[in-house]
């Protein structure tokens, strides 16, 4: 069995709670989201992230704007919704609960 891709699925599964966490903060360029995960030891490429901001964008939990860079072409700062702030509120709630859920089956198998 192959640990490695059930650990990619559980990171992948924990992704927008995070993103949207990092944006509840404030607005953020995608390689500073992506430098944020990688300081928590969440590494995640830009092939996945890009994707995944279109749909939370699509779902209308983020929005973004455009501003021009001095180092290249403009850049999409991206910002939470009040709907995404709604969404976080909700995912932290799930989050506390399966953490506290898996705390308990676990410690009890040790």
């Amino acid at each position: 069995m192959n640990s490695e891709n059930t650990q990619a699925q559980m990171r992948k599964g924990i992704l927008e709670y995070c993103i949207l966490s990092i944006l509840s903060s404030g607005e953020a360029y995608p390689s500073e989201i992506l430098n944020r995960l990688e300081s928590a030891q969440l590494s995640v490429v830009e092939g996945t992230i890009y994707p995944l901001l279109t749909r939370l964008k699509n779902m209308q939990l983020l929005d973004y704007r455009w501003a021009e860079s001095t180092s290249g072409p403009p850049r999409k700062y991206y910002c939470i919704t009040e709907e995404g702030r709604v969404f976080l509120s909700e995912l932290e709630r799930t989050w506390l609960e399966l953490q506290q859920a898996v705390s308990t089956i676990t410690s009890k198998n040790n």
